[in-house]
């Protein structure tokens, strides 16, 4: 803690002093959110490393909560000047018809995060930016190597070091340090007059220790599986039909068309189509769905949130039936439960909101995915996703799959892509028939964006639904 303290030069007088001005005017809640994160990226195109930058952001945002309104303003420096015309302005945009409370925060007191969700061996900042090229130079000569069909290659390498200081109008001091590390890879194959694209990627919270020989070999087998398959595919005819989505990026569909509409500032708002299924069961018995903070080295993973909340899994549907929304500290005064370690924020300059860290579900006991494949006579397995969309109020969702196969009496057939998946999120988990038990959390490089962007990560074991629409022919 007190090598993140002397980074921001503040003094547990300044911190007492600066809630007590943006409580002021009569405001419940004020708290501070100190950062500094150092950014690296590298970039290879052409096959040379052509870009590489180092950027630091640095201060502090202040939120004073008044009722219903929120004030936040930041500053780009933690000179106390700065900081004490931000909680003056955060507290004049919250307002208040009360009357000045006076109120200074408790004794300075300090809280810990969830131990071991992140660990950084080998600090990236630490690391020379030429020293990490031959990596990427490597990883294009062995996807090259592998398929001579590819014709372009742009990999980057990405990391960065957040130090966290947070501080609020309980006396709560808290802090924390986040590796975030990506590798993410895009080509073009070309076959005759064909051309495919791929893109594979990695994501972790860790140090440098994350480029290993494993990896850079994993990547680029990814990059060039199944391309036989992927010049042969076809879409498919279009209709309702059962589908299986594989374990793992299928994960997709739980965070977009229902993990979003399980976040609580949706239900408290009245706009999720979840407002009332508190403690209801929205599918079969044995299912189960979580947003979870607490996996080591998750891109997910939050030792402590951006409220100063430790992270914690949370059951958002506990054995087929609504357990629990994804709450930040107001939605949790609303509700009068405890949050749930779900308030994130882009940086500093941003407000926090309720966000999903890695939302998976739990490996179900039906068998396996040739179990789920083998029951189907006519429909479709799909395995790799792009973007989505959802309407949260209505839960109506559709999403762009990039591959799968047809299956045909309970064989997969036909390789198939380009296709989308169109359905309704209370439907859809109401229409799970099987679970199977290789649950697969996903580690690409996913991002959420409501209104910010944050890390996420998702998952999923293989699932059967009866019936989705499938957008082909």
């Amino acid at each position: 803690m007190n090598r993140i303290r002397n980074i921001f030069g503040v003094s547990d007088a300044q911190l007492q002093s600066l809630v007590a001005e943006g409580l002021g005017t009569g405001g419940g809640w004020c708290d501070l959110y100190f950062e500094h994160t150092a950014y690296l990226d590298l970039l290879l195109r052409d096959s040379q490393v052509g870009s590489a930058g180092f950027h630091i952001d640095f201060g502090c945002g202040i939120r004073v909560l008044s009722g219903e309104k929120t004030g936040y303003a930041y500053a780009e420096s933690t000179d106390y000047p700065a900081l004490l015309s931000a909680a003056r302005a955060a507290a004049g945009i919250a307002g208040s018809s009360c009357m000045a409370n006076g109120r200074r925060p408790e004794q300075v007191k300090a809280v810990s995060g969830t131990p071991d969700c992140y660990r950084m061996d080998h600090d990236w900042m630490q690391v020379e930016i030429a020293d990490l090229t031959p990596y990427l130079e490597r990883l294009e000569a062995e996807i090259r190597r592998r398929d001579s069909r590819v014709v372009k290659v742009v990999a980057m390498l990405s990391a960065s070091v957040s130090d966290i200081m947070m501080y609020n109008s309980l006396g709560e001091l808290s802090t924390d340090s986040r590796p975030l590390c990506s590798i993410s890879v895009q080509l073009v194959a070309a076959q005759g007059d064909r051309i495919e694209s791929r893109s594979v990627s990695r994501s972790l919270r860790t140090g440098a220790e994350f480029l290993t020989e494993e990896l850079l070999q994993e990547l680029a087998t990814e990059a060039v599986a199944r391309m036989d398959e992927s010049f042969e595919a076809s879409r498919p005819k279009g209709g309702r039909m059962p589908v299986v989505m594989a374990a793992g990026a299928s994960g997709i569909l739980l965070h977009e068309a229902m993990g979003h509409a399980f976040e609580a500032d949706f239900n408290r708002k009245g706009q999720s189509i979840f407002s009332d299924r508190m403690g209801k069961r929205i599918c079969r018995k044995g299912i189960n769905i979580v947003d979870d903070g607490t996996l080591p080295g998750n891109r997910g993973a939050v030792s402590i949130d951006d409220e100063g909340v430790p992270g914690q899994k949370t059951y958002m549907v506990a054995d087929g039936v609504l357990n629990s929304y994804l709450h930040d500290r107001i939605s949790a005064g609303f509700y009068g439960v405890a949050p749930t370690g779900n308030g994130r924020r882009e940086s500093f300059r941003y407000n926090p909101i309720p966000r999903m860290r890695a939302t998976y579900m739990e490996s179900g006991c039906d068998g396996t995915l040739v179990d789920l494949v083998g029951s189907v006579k006519k429909g479709i397995y799909v395995d790799r996703f792009s973007n989505g969309q959802v309407k949260i109020g209505e839960g109506d969702f559709t999403f762009y799959v990039k591959s799968g196969f047809l299956i045909e009496n309970g064989r997969l057939t036909q390789p198939v892509k380009d296709l989308n998946i169109i359905g309704n999120g209370p439907e859809a988990l109401a229409d799970i028939r099987a679970v199977a038990g290789d649950l697969k959390v996903d580690n690409g490089t996913w991002t959420c964006g409501k209104e910010q962007s944050v890390a996420v990560s998702c998952g999923i074991p293989s699932v059967l639904i009866g019936k989705l629409t499938v957008g082909g022919e």
